[in-house]
C-alpha cells in the first residue's frame, strides 16, 4: 500500500482540481460524506445522538461544516465549535459554513474564556467529539488556544473521531511537539499519511480508515510516490514454497562472522534465526578460543574457528579463511555481538570492500563504519545495513532522538548516500533503498523491545537472501515475518517474551504467509 506524505497529498488534491477538473469543493464534500458515515458505523443510529464537531478556519474545518451537515440530516443533535471567527474562513469552507448557517445548525465562535466555559458544559453532555480544527494543514507546535481545546477534548473520556489526521500530530513525522488529540477513530483521505503510522504519532490514531473521496486512481498510484507499508500481501509474493526435492544444498548456504567474549548469545541467536527461516546450512565463523563454547550452544550449525588477536578477539589474521568460507557461500553477515576492538574494526572493513558475496551488516559491525561510510560504496553488492536508532545516529553524527524525529527521511538519506539497503529498527522499522524508495513495517509489538530482538532479524535477513531472495526482497519479507513470529508470541503476552521465543515462531509466522498465497 503507498503512503503519502502532506505535500504530496496536496499535490494530488491539486491535479484532481487542476487537471481533471473536480471541484475542490466536490472533494470536500466527499470527505465530509465519508466521515459522516463512517461515524454513523461507529456510533449506530444517530438520532438523538449528542455531536460536537470541532472546526478550524481552514479546509480541514470544511470537512467538519460538511460532516456536521449530514449528521444533522440523520437526526443527530449538532453542534458545531469554531475555533476562532467566521471572518477568517474563506472559499471552499466558507461556503460549507454558510450551509450549516443557513440550516440552523447550532454555531459557537469560540473566542473568549466565556465561550470556553460554553465548550466544556457542551463536552460533557456529548456523546462523540468530531476533530476537524487542523488536519494535515499543522506542523510545529499548537498555538495557545489550540492546546487549549485539545487538552479539554482528551479530558473529557468520550468517543473521539478525528478528521484526516488528529490535531497536534506532524502528518509527516508522527511528531508531537506539545499535544495532540488521542483519537479512538482517524478517517484520512485518499491514502493513509506517513505520520499516522510512525511514532509516537500512531499512538494517537486509534483505529485508522482510509476513506476513498474521488480522487482519480492514477494519481492515487502515481509511482512517484515512494513510501509504503508493508503487508502480509506484499510479503506473499515474496515468498515461494519450498520444492519436493529440495535439500540442503539448494536451500541457501549462509556465512556468520559473530561473537566475542561476553556477547556468544548474539551469533547464537542470529545463527538459529537463520536456520529456523530456512537455511539449508549455516557456518558460524567464531574466534577459535570460543569455538568449543559455540559447538555446544548451537548444534544444528556448523562453527568454523577463526585466528584470533587476543582471546575472543577476530582481526585482519582471520581474513584469508574468512574469505575462502565466503566462496562457499551464498550470503555473509558480519557484526553480531563481534565486538569494537581496533583489530576487529579493520577486519570488518576489508571483509565490506572485498567480499563477493551478499552483505548484511549489523550490530558492532557498524560500529567500522563510523567516519568511513564511503566504503559502503566499494562494496561488490547493494550491502544491507540493520542499525538500530542509537548505531543511526553515531553514524551520521545525531542523536538517537533527533533520529527518531524524521525516521524516514534520515533512512532514506543514508540508503541514498551509501549506495545500502537501510533497515531502521525499531517501534515501525523502516526499510530504506538506495532508489528512494522507503517501506514502513506494519507487523510487530512492544514485546519485541528485548535483548537480541535485532540479532535474530538478521539472521532471517540471511536465511531469506541464501534460499534465493534479492536482498531488496529479503530486507522486506524479514521485517514483516520477524514482527509476526513477534505477534504469534505476544497472543500469550507481551511481558517476558524473549529473543528464542521469536525464533521459535518463525516457521508458524512463515507458514502462515505462504498459506495466504
Amino acid at each position: 500500500m503507498k503512503v503519502i506524505t502532506v505535500a504530496e497529498m496536496k499535490d494530488i488534491e491539486r491535479a484532481a482540481i487542476e487537471e481533471y477538473g473536480i471541484p475542490g469543493i466536490v472533494l470536500m464534500e466527499n470527505a465530509g460524506v465519508e466521515v459522516a458515515g463512517q461515524i454513523e458505523s461507529i456510533l449506530g443510529n444517530l438520532h438523538n445522538k449528542k455531536i460536537s464537531v470541532f472546526a478550524g478556519t481552514g479546509n480541514n474545518g470544511g470537512d467538519g461544516y460538511v460532516v456536521a451537515r449530514h449528521l444533522h440530516n440523520q437526526g443527530a443533535k449538532v453542534k458545531v465549535f469554531l475555533i476562532g471567527s467566521k471572518t477568517a474562513v474563506v472559499g471552499d469552507a466558507l461556503t460549507n459554513l454558510q450551509i450549516i448557517t443557513n440550516m440552523g445548525i447550532d454555531i459557537l465562535e469560540v473566542i473568549n474564556q466565556h465561550d470556553w466555559d460554553k465548550v466544556k458544559i457542551a463536552m460533557t453532555f456529548t456523546d462523540c467529539l468530531v476533530d476537524a480544527l487542523l488536519g494535515t494543514g499543522f506542523t510545529g507546535k499548537l498555538r495557545e488556544h489550540m492546546v487549549q481545546v485539545v487538552e479539554c477534548m482528551n479530558k473529557m473520556n468520550k468517543v473521539i473521531i478525528a478528521v484526516d489526521v488528529p490535531t497536534g500530530v506532524d502528518g509527516d513525522t508522527g511528531q508531537i511537539q506539545s499535544v495532540a488529540v488521542k483519537a479512538n477513530y482517524t478517517i484520512t483521505f485518499a491514502l493513509p499519511k506517513q505520520g499516522l503510522l510512525l511514532y509516537p504519532g500512531a499512538l494517537y490514531v486509534g483505529e485508522l480508515y482510509v476513506a476513498d473521496i474521488g480522487v482519480p486512481r492514477l494519481l492515487v498510484q502515481n509511482i512517484a510516490i515512494q513510501q509504503n507499508l508493508i503487508t502480509s500481501g506484499d510479503v506473499t509474493n515474496m515468498l515461494g514454497k519450498r520444492q519436493p526435492d529440495a535439500h540442503k544444498g539448494s536451500c541457501g548456504k549462509v556465512l556468520i562472522v559473530a561473537g566475542s567474549r561476553g556477547l556468544t548469545g548474539a551469533a547464537a541467536l542470529s545463527a538459529s534465526a537463520a536456520m529456523r527461516s530456512g537455511a539449508g546450512t549455516v557456518n558460524l565463523g567464531i574466534a577459535e578460543s570460543l569455538h568449543d563454547i559455540m559447538e555446544m550452544k548451537v548444534t544444528e550449525v556448523m562453527t568454523s574457528p577463526l585466528a584470533e588477536v587476543s582471546p575472543g578477539v577476530l582481526g585482519e589474521e582471520s581474513f584469508p579463511e574468512l574469505q575462502r568460507l565466503s566462496l562457499h557461500s551464498d550470503v555473509v553477515v558480519i557484526g553480531p555481538g563481534l565486538g569494537r576492538h581496533e583489530e576487529t574494526m579493520s577486519l570488518v572493513r576489508r571483509v565490506i570492500t572485498t567480499v563477493e558475496r551478499p552483505l548484511i551488516i549489523d550490530a558492532d559491525a557498524l560500529n567500522a563504519l563510523i567516519d568511513h561510510t564511503s566504503l559502503l560504496t566499494e562494496a561488490k553488492s547493494v550491502p544491507i545495513l540493520t542499525p538500530h536508532p542509537g548505531e543511526m545516529a553515531r553514524l551520521v553524527g545525531l542523536t538517537a532522538e533527533e533520529v527518531n524525529q524524521d525516521r524516514i527521511y534520515i533512512a532514506r538519506q543514508a540508503a541514498i548516500e551509501w549506495g545500502s539497503i537501510i533497515i531502521l529498527k525499531g517501534a515501525r522499522t523502516i526499510v530504506a533503498f538506495p532508489d528512494g524508495e522507503v517501506y514502513i513495517n506494519s507487523s510487530g509489538n512492544a514485546g519485541m523491545a528485548t535483548g537480541g530482538a535485532g540479532d535474530v532479524l538478521t539472521g532471517i535477513i540471511a536465511g531469506f537472501v541464501g534460499q534465493g531472495l534479492s536482498s531488496h526482497e529479503a530486507a522486506l519479507a524479514s521485517v514483516y515475518i520477524h514482527g509476526l513470529a513477534g505477534d504469534i508470541v505476544a497472543r500469550n503476552g507481551m511481558i517476558g517474551m524473549i529473543a528464542s521465543d521469536i525464533i521459535k515462531a518463525l516457521p508458524a509466522a512463515i507458514f502462515g504467509i505462504q498459506e495466504n498465497d
